[in-house]
């Protein structure tokens, strides 16, 4: 066999495509979006790398267009959770024992073919079954994926290359093995490109996964296994099931040979599954890493000296792309008083411009949200705000699920910091926003800081350099990726690591060495070169 040191391509940020008017790749994207829209798909599980289908198919519509059938996906049970697990332990040793360049290539190539002949296609299914519009799929479910793939395999680099020094008569070094078992990947609707790094993470250090995608997320990660499998991955390495929630816990937080949990979703399931994990802690070959991004009640806060147009542009769009379903979406404001008509006036200015519609017109930049419990959950909150002292909707509030689930752009201004919105996660294109005295600075961060059981992101807006240093310092912990004089939202792979701490997650930052790390065991190996032949050392011996 032979062997080198290997120099990976370097990594580099896929570059987004504008899909503006009479461009290439628009006219690509909406010849594919007319192709999937033409057909009805039959989506089965993947299991060992074979094609599994169930006697239980389940109906995929577009959430901006109910009337329309993109396919059927097949919905598994218990019976293919334990398939699945079956198939990612007899794949185990042959993925573990395969040189590190051969699986890095595998990921690098499914990279190229995310950002080439597949781009569309992850494009539109990710517009079709999501609602995404064609910029939001384009930034997510092609560039931010193929971005993760490239950049994951720098940092299995990097890992491997953390190495021990050694003294002279010995060699110390580090051996990154795979955790005993298999990782779970339980992955989120609202990025295609979180589905798809999940797994595939855990995988490029010699794990094997099993994937469980949402369910409103079946035609996408569908199209990402199918990157997986024309990149070459072997068969059973991850395992793609169709399954409820509780169908997949009950199988695989009792099996001894659990290993680790990838997890992308809400702070309440993410407790419940770690006090399974905790409950089952006895059962388990070794302690489970328990790896969990979760959600958000992200902030922007502005001071005097910031710029009104700004801080309205960070607003629109922090609180208003893909709905608001962003973990990192902006869902509360803090506004002094000196500041708020103009930024109130140029917010309206903006989103009057804004069209909302089904994805597959390019011109909308609103979508719908993703299914009917969302919408009436949002609605729900629109609703109280109508009626309550404290809030007032000064923008928005229409809701209209009669063609699919739209929820207009909405704006509510309260009087209470402590207003429900201001605390609760919504996940939609809703924002509340508080005005606060110009001389109650340094209270309002204390809100801030406090208001929310959350710290994933916050962004604070000031022309005073002064101010900037004091507020960062003084929100160290409200959140994990912080913003200066920009929106919450938008972090990219091998630029700003993602994650949060308190209610948000372990903060183990997708698509970094920091994360990586969590799927490796390492075995720290010492050759001595002339071993000891005498139990004395020389403080024993008589003077």
């Amino acid at each position: 066999m032979s062997t080198g040191f290997y120099n990976v391509p370097i990594a580099r940020n896929e570059t987004v495509k504008s899909y503006a008017p009479g461009s290439p790749e628009r006219a690509e994207l909406q010849q594919m979006i007319a192709q999937l829209r033409a057909r009805e798909v039959d989506l089965p599980m993947i299991i060992g790398g074979r094609e599994v289908r169930s006697d239980k198919r389940v109906a995929m519509r577009p959430p901006h267009d109910l009337a329309h059938l993109l396919g059927h996906y097949h919905q598994g049970d218990k019976k293919h959770v334990e398939m699945a697990i079956e198939a990612a332990l007899q794949a185990k040793s042959a993925w573990a024992s395969l040189s590190w360049q051969h699986r890095a290539s595998i990921f690098l190539k499914a990279a190229d073919l995310l950002a080439g002949p597949f781009r569309a296609k992850m494009n539109a299914a990710t517009m079709l079954g999501q609602s995404k519009n064609a910029y939001q799929a384009e930034i997510d479910a092609a560039c931010e994926l193929a971005d993760f793939y490239r950049f994951g395999v720098r940092c299995m680099t990097e890992i491997y290359a953390m190495q021990p020094e050694s003294n002279p008569g010995m060699w110390n070094y580090n051996e990154f093995r795979p955790l005993e078992g298999f990782v779970f990947a339980l992955t989120p609707f609202n990025f295609t490109s979180i589905a798809g790094n999940l797994p595939v993470a855990p995988a490029m250090f010699g794990n094997v996964a099993v994937w469980k995608p949402a369910k409103t997320a079946v035609y996408s990660a569908s199209v990402i296994m199918e990157v997986l499998m024309a990149a070459g991955l072997p068969a059973g390495v991850i395992n793609l099931v169709f399954v409820s929630g509780p169908a997949a816990g009950d199988v695989i937080f009792a099996h001894p040979d659990f290993a680790g949990i990838h997890f992308t979703g809400s702070t309440g399931v993410f407790q419940d599954i770690w006090k399974t994990i905790g409950a089952n802690i006895s059962r388990y070959k070794s302690y489970p890493r328990i790896v969990g991004e979760t959600g958000g009640k992200d902030f922007i806060f502005a001071d005097p000296t910031a710029d009104p147009t700004a801080v309205a542009t960070a607003i629109v769009r922090g609180a208003f792309e893909y709905q608001g379903q962003k973990c990192s979406a902006a869902s509360r404001v803090y506004l002094p008083a000196s500041l708020w008509p103009e930024v109130f006036a140029k917010c309206q200015s903006q989103l009057k411009r804004m069209k909302m519609g089904p994805s597959e017109d390019f011109t909308n930049f609103i979508n719908a949200v993703i299914d009917e419990a969302s919408f009436d959950k949002l609605k729900g909150f629109i609703d109280r705000a109508r009626l309550d002292a404290a809030a007032e909707i000064v923008y928005g509030g229409h809701c209209d699920k009669s063609v699919g689930y739209f929820i207009e752009p909405t704006l509510i201004r309260t009087t209470d910091p402590h207003y429900i919105t201001m605390e609760e996660e919504l996940f939609g294109p809703v924002v509340t926003l508080y005005v606060y005295e110009d001389d109650k600075l340094d209270e309002t961060l204390d809100l801030v800081d406090s208001t929310s059981a959350y710290a994933l992101t916050g962004a604070i807006f000031s022309g005073d350099r002064y101010a900037i240093e004091k507020m960062t310092r003084r929100l160290v912990n409200a959140a994990g990726n912080f913003y200066i004089n920009d929106k919450p939202t938008g972090a990219v792979v091998g630029q700003q690591p993602f994650g949060g701490a308190r209610g948000s997650g372990t903060n183990d930052k997708a698509g970094s060495v920091f994360n990586m790390l969590r799927w490796v065991s390492i075995r720290t190996v010492k050759e001595t070169f002339v071993p000891a032949t005498d139990f004395m050392y020389p403080n024993f011996l008589e003077d």
